[in-house]
């Protein structure tokens, strides 16, 4: 801490020795922590920014100004899950400044709803997470049989709770068993007995508990602190995980705890619960009661139907035996007539199929199908024939229009007409005079012979 006084400042006048801003910003933040320090605020968020490190930045305001508000590794502080822009709260934090930015802020430490205490802003942070996880959704809820023969419950075997039970359970279904799973209900660190005692009635055959058909998981009436290890993350998702159906049972009407929402079915009372799971002997007397009448009256009816028939038969028998083997006889023909005819259509499949097979047979004869083939090659070869011989006639036309055309635009052509190629002494054909010297031996061709010359002189004259 700066030990520079306000006397020595004023002593010594303005203008002399002036603070840097470091140690001015720095007076200014222990002046901050020391005489307001950590406090509670409420307000409405605003501008939250969630950064990746973790850490969460917003600002905190009412009508008349605003705070800026860091959470530093917000998701481990508590009641993170109620902030959220637009929030009212209630922040408990220091109050700092910024020295780099020479700005105050509020370092948070813990957050509840506005107008909530701290439970129940735990209550709802804890309730919005797992239902952001979906462990309250429909489709893992499991049925409570209708007829269960063995009951689990969770609960203090001193609370009124278990007596509710009970004198519910002895009047609606006294051939119940009942396996209690004897737990504290208050208090702290209860909740891991009763996630326990929820986990190995879920899942007795690994812990060597009887199996029970739905689990009962309750406790009286009592305030929110009272009822406060139903609401553990632990115990809720004991809940969730048993492969037995729970029933939860806990407190009031009015009470609402976690587990309620994690739970396949919620009771308003313990007594509730234990009417849910078990029918009514009353009821069921009544219902079988009435079934069995109407199981009587149904069999005394079908008897006197039976009897009637039976009457008609002895009658009927008795004044005419034939007119009983009439509909039987009357069936056998019919039976009969079926049978020829089927026969009968089976025996003209068969010489059908004998018959196609006959002529496939007849037509695949290894000396038909030779001659067919033999056929079919000299017709081959008679078609290939006609084709060499149009196209020789074809080669033969176009040769005889090309020696026409070659006797034509030929050197010979031009010889025969008087015309004759000079070559010079390399065999070369002669076409301008500058390439011959004076002197130089010449070769003339001609249409009949060759003539030998001399060159005297030469001109570039053409006539």
């Amino acid at each position: 801490m700066d030990l520079f006084s306000h006397a020595e400042a004023k002593e010594k006048g303005p203008g002399r020795d002036a603070l840097t801003v470091t140690r001015l910003l720095r007076r200014m933040r222990n002046l901050l922590e020391i005489e307001i320090g950590e406090v509670w605020v409420e307000g409405e968020v605003s501008n939250l920014r969630k950064q990746g490190s973790g850490h969460w930045y917003f600002s905190l305001k009412d009508e008349g100004g605003q705070l800026a508000c860091a959470m530093f590794s917000a998701r481990r502080r508590e009641g993170h899950a109620v902030l959220e822009d637009g929030a009212k709260v209630r922040l408990r934090g220091e109050v700092t400044l910024y020295e780099a930015r020479g700005a105050t802020q509020l370092v948070v430490r813990e957050v509840e709803a506005a107008g909530a205490g701290t439970l129940q802003a735990q209550f709802e942070a804890l309730k919005k997470r797992l239902a952001d996880e979906g462990l309250f959704d429909e489709s893992r809820k499991k049925k409570i049989p209708k007829f269960p023969r063995r009951i689990g419950v969770v609960t203090s075997a001193s609370g009124a709770a278990l007596q509710d039970m009970l004198n519910v359970l002895g009047r609606r279904a006294p051939w119940i068993k009942l396996h209690l799973a004897d737990v504290k209900v208050q208090g702290k660190g209860a909740e891991l007995g009763i996630a326990r005692a929820i986990e190995k009635l879920g899942q007795p055959e690994d812990n060597g508990w009887p199996n029970c058909d739905v689990i009962i998981v309750g406790r009286g009436g009592g305030s929110i602190e009272d009822l406060w290890n139903f609401n553990e993350e632990i115990v809720a998702r004991a809940v969730a995980a048993s492969k037995v159906p729970v029933v939860s049972a806990v407190g009031h009407e009015i009470d609402f705890t976690i587990v309620d929402f994690a739970a396949d079915l919620r009771a308003p009372t313990p007594s509730a619960a234990a009417e849910l799971v078990v029918p009514d002997r009353e009821e069921l007397l009544r219902s079988l009661a009435s079934q069995a009448m109407r199981l009587k009256r149904r069999s005394q009816e079908e008897v006197a139907s039976r009897k009637q028939q039976v009457g008609y038969l002895e009658r009927l028998f008795r004044s005419e035996p034939e007119v009983l083997l009439r509909q039987p006889l009357m069936q056998l023909a019919e039976l009969q007539a079926r049978l020829e005819r089927s026969q009968q259509e089976s025996v003209r499949m068969r010489e059908n199929k004998i018959r196609e097979l006959r002529v496939r047979w007849e037509a695949n004869q290894p000396e038909k199908v030779i001659a067919r083939r033999h056929e079919a090659n000299r017709a081959q070869g008679e078609r290939l024939l006609h084709a060499v011989k149009i196209q020789l006639q074809a080669n033969r036309e176009k040769l005889a229009r090309l020696r026409s055309v070659l006797q034509a635009l030929g050197p010979e052509s031009a010889l025969e007409r008087g015309f004759s190629i000079t070559l010079n002494e390399k065999g070369e054909a002669v076409s301008d005079p500058k390439a011959v010297a004076e002197g130089e031996i010449l070769e003339t061709v001609l249409h009949k012979g060759r003539l030998s010359s001399r060159v005297e002189r030469t001109r570039n004259e053409y006539w």
